[in-house]
């Protein structure tokens, strides 16, 4: 039996930050392949941590993605990059080594990261916020801070995290943080922060490999809004996975990953820059627009495929809230509707809220442009 490519280690490089929110490897590499007599220039409006655009540069092909979530977009933009180990740890021992001229004093982080940890961290986090525009070397370095930054404590001589005790996809709250580690007299690893970054990336055997793009190909960027496809032209393959109908909370569910690309030390409640999910009609037409932003983009004939679920708590109906938003763009015929029919089904998001969430049914949409 053939194994799932997130456990084969060709393939580190698209595990480089743990996310909630993404499809299997294999779905864009399979729709890419069929595609790739075609010489396909491929674009994903709701790019997440990069699944589709990795893809693509395995295959040697271009591609374009872009996502509201700055998370998301910072470990996509890697995911285009191309740099060697030495030269993305140097330039991260470099920044650490510069002295940090603000460090968080509140009780979650102090109880969340040693004292050492968290100097070195705000060292990194500054001296990546004042750089013009990302390097190839700072672009993979962000992403593999932001994938060490918090996570479970195990053993080894060097830990995989910087952080106390916590879930690796999403960043607990602090007040049930410190609840946590303070009822298990839990204390935070005193680690050196480029020691972990750098037992991180040595897994990764393509870092330099030829990146098929430019780091200006992924930008955090709204897909509702026609400004955002200014660059792309003439596409011809779609691979995308709008967030499920009901889920709100991508943000906030970041917060802490939010705090080391340069926001606050609390967490924003705020929505704002999401598609709308305060009913299905309005849901239904944020989607079309995006649809229809992108058949002003593609080629005729191009082809739109689609991952795509609903929560079970939403009461709603993955296939018919689609098929409203192709009807409603007016510009793609939709071919087949399938059953998605992963090892992981209906889970990728709803997993991370825990065990006792219910699983969704995910279906896979593909349409062609009319």
């Amino acid at each position: 039996m053939t194994s799932a490519l997130a456990y084969n280690k060709d393939f580190a490089f698209n595990a480089i930050c743990p996310y909630y929110t993404m499809f299997p490897l294999e779905y864009p590499m399979k729709i890419i392949r069929k595609h790739r007599e075609d010489d396909p220039v491929i674009v994903d409006p709701f790019c997440g941590r990069g699944t589709t655009l990795y893809a693509a540069r395995r295959l040697g092909f271009t591609s374009f993605g872009f996502d509201t979530s700055p998370i998301a977009a910072a470990i996509a933009q890697a995911k285009l990059a191309s740099a060697r180990l030495q030269d993305i740890v140097s330039l991260g021992r470099d920044l650490v080594s510069s002295p940090s001229s603000k460090k968080p004093d509140t009780k979650f982080f102090k109880r969340a990261f040693s004292s050492k940890t968290l100097k070195q961290l705000c060292s990194l986090r500054e001296g990546l916020l004042a750089e013009s525009r990302p390097t190839h070397e700072s672009a993979i370095l962000r992403a593999a801070a932001l994938g060490c930054l918090h996570g479970p404590l195990v053993g080894g001589d060097i830990p995989s995290y910087f952080s106390n005790q916590m879930p690796r996809t999403f960043s607990s709250k602090p007040a049930y943080s410190l609840k946590f580690w303070l009822e298990r007299e839990m204390l935070p690893p005193d680690v050196d922060v480029m020691d972990v970054i750098e037992k991180k990336l040595a897994r990764i055997s393509d870092l330099d490999s030829n990146p098929f793009g430019r780091l200006s190909n992924v930008k955090c960027s709204d897909a509702r809004i026609a400004a955002s496809y200014r660059n792309i032209q003439d596409a011809s393959l779609v691979i995308t996975s709008p967030p499920y109908y009901g889920m709100r909370t991508y943000v906030q569910d970041q917060w802490l990953r939010m705090w080391f690309l340069g926001g606050s030390e609390d967490v924003d409640y705020s929505v704002d820059d999401q598609i709308c999910h305060s009913g299905h009609d309005a849901f239904v037409t944020d989607l079309a627009k995006v649809w229809n932003n992108l058949s002003k983009h593609c080629q005729d004939g191009a082809h739109l495929y689609v991952r795509f679920g609903t929560l079970a708590s939403a009461k709603s109906d993955a296939k018919v809230l689609m098929r409203r938003s192709i009807e409603e763009c007016g510009e793609w015929k939709l071919l087949s509707v399938r059953s998605a029919n992963t090892a992981h089904a209906g889970k990728r998001q709803a997993d991370y809220m825990g065990q006792d969430s219910t699983a969704a049914d995910e279906f896979d949409f593909h349409a062609v442009l009319s």
